[in-house]
């Protein structure tokens, strides 16, 4: 994403405080009994791809068998976030499929077909804090919330395009709000990333303020693209499918447009050429 303001934002909201929903990484019991009850065993290639394609996030463990330390705390991390389903796979054709070795998590995206790889790169094995960390670093769906943990997600990703529902989620029609962002969420996969930001949360107020946004204007839409900064703001009296959809492809068709269009040294090499 570069060194662009918004990016700033990013790394400001991650210095003011601790990861939502993470804590700091600790597990409760370190020694709690090795578990299976929320970890799915995959046998081959074809259930991986099964298991990955039916879910938004997912994480896999890629082991050379079952008695390993590191596959117990692997047990404690599905535990500790059921949310997040978790597979294991002892298949070496697995590994060679997904160009990996034994000792490694993956976790895949599928809202910007992404992946981010766990390794056990110092030989030590991975603690399930660590995985628990991991996992909420990088885990992005199809509306994401913006706290300081998704946000280095958000930062790593290939999606230029962010498009931010500002609104209030005490409100009581934020529930239908979400629902209907969500569903053109859909519409924009591997395209553009949605992303929700809390006007309760005291650090947003710079992203509102970054889009000279006030609490009274919200619910607002802000689209923002990484590379070079172009942005745009919808103000809205209510948030619906068809809304969220021609305020997006306008601006794709309008970055399209400009991508098509000759820069100047191409437009002066043109006339000279007449």
């Amino acid at each position: 994403m570069g060194t662009s303001m918004f990016t700033c934002l990013f790394i400001i909201l991650l210095t003011g405080g601790s990861p939502a929903g993470c804590t700091d990484g600790r597990v409760s019991s370190p020694d709690m009994a090795r578990s299976q009850k929320n970890t799915v065993i995959l046998n081959n290639t074809v259930d991986i791809k099964a298991f990955i394609s039916a879910v938004e996030v997912a994480v896999v463990g890629f082991f050379q068998d079952l008695e390993r330390a590191e596959v117990s705390e692997f047990f404690q991390a599905a535990d500790l976030i059921p949310e997040v389903p978790f597979g294991l796979s002892t298949s070496p054709s697995a590994w060679s499929q997904y160009n990996t070795t034994a000792g490694t998590l993956v976790l895949f995206r599928k809202t910007d077909g992404d992946r981010r790889d766990l390794n056990n790169t110092d030989g030590e094995e991975i603690k399930a804090e660590t995985i628990i960390r991991f996992v909420r670093m990088n885990e992005l769906r199809l509306v994401t919330e913006y706290n300081p943990t998704t946000a280095i997600g958000l930062m790593q990703s290939s999606v230029q395009l962010h498009l931010l529902l500002i609104a209030d989620k005490r409100s009581s029609e934020h529930p239908e709000h979400m629902h209907r962002f969500r569903e053109a969420a859909e519409l924009f996969q591997g395209k553009i990333l949605f992303i929700l930001v809390d006007s309760n949360v005291k650090g947003n107020e710079q992203v509102m303020s970054f889009f000279k946004l006030k609490k009274s204007q919200l619910p607002a839409l802000a689209i923002f693209h990484t590379e070079d900064e172009e942005q745009d703001v919808l103000l809205l009296d209510e948030v619906s499918v068809e809304r969220v959809q021609d305020f997006c492809n306008v601006f794709l068709q309008r970055k399209q447009k400009k991508k098509d269009e000759p820069d100047e040294s191409e437009k002066k090499t043109i006339n000279e050429e007449l």
